[in-house]
């Protein structure tokens, strides 16, 4: 089944091994083909964009999805996995979820369920920074 694709101005996207970026005019890409790799721009992760845990969890699948041979990036997302449960055993779910992905070879749903993984993970820095704000000193006398 044919994939169809609209591309900004300037935007690019991953197909297979290939980044391909758009001219400075609108076009509509249709691309076929079995099991071949595709990410847009938006759902790309960079190294440098990779400033979080959940992040470079993203990026490591992110890895095996465009990868050849995507258990060549296993141990690293598999110690990230264990570093995050430790701090963090109540992301247990959403990993379970990622790693059942990997394990039955849908590395497209693991990194939708990656995604998960950042939103968890910024619900919990901002309740932490909510909980930690110092208070009012005027509103405290």
């Amino acid at each position: 089944m044919a994939l169809k694709v609209e591309l900004k101005p300037h935007e690019r996207i991953i197909v297979g091994s290939c980044v391909i970026t758009n001219t400075d005019q609108r076009a509509r890409l249709l691309i076929d083909g079995e099991n071949v790799p595709i990410l847009r721009e938006k759902d790309i992760m960079t190294p440098e964009t990779a400033d979080t845990p959940a992040k470079l969890v993203y990026l490591a699948v992110q890895l095996m999805y465009i990868s050849p041979d995507p258990q060549s990036n296993h141990g690293t997302y598999f110690n990230l996995v264990r570093d995050i449960v430790t701090a963090v055993p109540s992301a247990w779910p959403i990993i379970e979820g990622i790693n059942n992905n990997i394990l039955s070879g849908d590395l497209y749903r693991a990194l939708k369920e990656a995604r998960k993984l950042i939103a968890y993970e910024q619900q919990l820095r901002e309740l932490h920074e909510a909980s930690h704000k110092p208070r009012d000193v005027d509103n405290a006398a």
